[in-house]
């Protein structure tokens, strides 16, 4: 029997939901709850699904999302989601029949990138996606942080920390993030329904288990929230009864180092924890030099993570300002024939103008490499001797280097 695949339908959208929660597998039946919040404000003319008879075996959607750039532009993207094939309907091109009807569809919109987090590594570079930022996760021994602890969990300087609760989030929180958005490349759209979920308002799945965490915002001398976290913990003692609890943190947004420093040492402060989990930060973040030992904050996690896809190599360079001034001129391969072409970049710390030329290139790469390099995370020196990118010109590659790389790192707080 042939495989039907097409835009789901209001009346396909729990079967199409419960083919995900199958594919990640988180099996259960979707709550009616849950179903109806999910469709309010869902475009479904952006969810595909693969029905055999009548029954979804493949799953995905995409949805209109900003990315911060570098230079705190913000461009369009295609943020691609649910993206699942059932194992009785693996390796039949059903994954690469949806993608390619996607990022025909948003290249059409003129979104001139496409977004994901990926699941798993040696998917998505066959469609010329590459890993733009990365992610990591540290453990901290309290006890070897070398922090005093007969210290109060205010910090000095004039700020302070605040307890507040779900709905003081909702509402300050978007401000605070939309601040972290004009800096950090990589941040991506936070909707009102993120805020809902993640301060327990909106109804969860059933597999999914709400627990309220713990919130407390920094606020500056001047009053001003330029920090906030969101954490919880377990509740674990050890046999002569004293208290090893871990507190992990869900979510923590500071604007400044002096915020960062606040929140991180309030944590550490607090009785009976022993261990902090960090949560997904950037690979650079402050947090081991924030503490007088570094060594007491362990990384446990350095991974890829945020994917990105040009579809319009002109807009999407354009968007974002550049290390130094200089001209490359770029052969951009892309085998499915969206973004390919030759380039002449003309970069500048306050932007750039891009354009299809015939001078002759100084370097050649595929579409993904340049995703790789799009937010500043990547060297174009490693992906020469990687044999992932082609220096056509001597010195090209040191040049090119100058103009994308940037001083801290890409970082997306989300998963999507």
């Amino acid at each position: 029997m042939s495989l039907d695949v097409r835009t789901v339908t209001a009346s396909e959208y729990p079967d199409w939901l419960r083919a995900v929660q199958n594919g990640f597998l988180t099996a259960g039946r979707p709550s009616e709850d849950d179903v109806a919040d999910r469709l309010v404000g869902t475009d479904l003319s952006r969810f595909q699904g693969v029905f055999d008879a009548g029954r979804c075996v493949a799953t995905f959607r995409s949805f209109a999302q900003e990315l911060t750039v570098v230079g705190g532009a913000t461009v369009a993207a295609d943020a691609i989601s649910g993206v699942t094939v059932a194992p009785t309907h693996r390796r039949r091109g059903l994954l690469s029949r949806m993608m390619a009807t996607d990022l025909a569809a948003a290249k059409e919109r003129g979104e001139p990138v496409a977004s994901l987090i990926a699941a798993e590594y040696p998917i998505y570079g066959r469609y010329g996606f590459g890993p733009a930022a990365w992610a990591a996760e540290w453990e901290v021994s309290v006890h070897r942080a070398g922090l005093d602890p007969r210290r109060s969990g205010q910090p000095a300087g004039g700020g302070r920390i605040e307890m507040v609760d779900g709905a003081d989030v909702r509402k300050t929180g978007p401000e605070v993030h939309a601040a972290l958005a004009a800096r950090q490349p990589g941040v991506v759209t936070r909707g009102e329904r993120w805020w809902r979920r993640t301060t327990g308002v909106t109804p969860l799945s059933e597999h999914e288990k709400w627990s309220e965490p713990f919130y407390v915002v920094h606020r500056a001398a001047d009053g001003e929230i330029d920090g906030l976290m969101t954490y919880g913990t377990d509740d674990k003692w050890g046999d002569a009864k004293q208290p090893l609890n871990t507190a992990t943190v869900r979510d923590m947004i500071a604007l400044n180092p002096a915020a960062e420093r606040a929140l991180w040492h309030y944590l550490c402060s607090i009785d009976w924890i022993t261990a902090i989990r960090s949560g997904y930060r950037a690979p650079d973040a402050l947090l081991p030099l924030l503490l007088p030992d570094p060594r007491a904050a362990r990384m446990i996690t350095n991974s890829d993570w945020l994917w990105l896809r040009l579809l319009d190599v002109p807009r999407a360079l354009e968007a974002r300002t550049y290390g130094v001034e200089a001209s490359l001129v770029l052969e951009v391969r892309d085998d499915a024939g969206l973004a390919g072409g030759r380039f002449l970049l003309d970069a500048s710390t306050s932007g750039a103008r891009c354009a299809p030329t015939t001078r002759s290139a100084d370097l050649a790469l595929g579409v993904a490499e340049l995703a790789t390099l799009y937010l500043g995370d990547e060297s174009v020196r490693r992906l020469v001797d990687l044999g992932r990118a082609e220096e056509l010109r001597a010195g090209a590659a040191t040049t090119a280097d100058a103009v994308f790389r940037t001083g801290r790192r890409p970082w997306c707080p989300d998963v999507f």
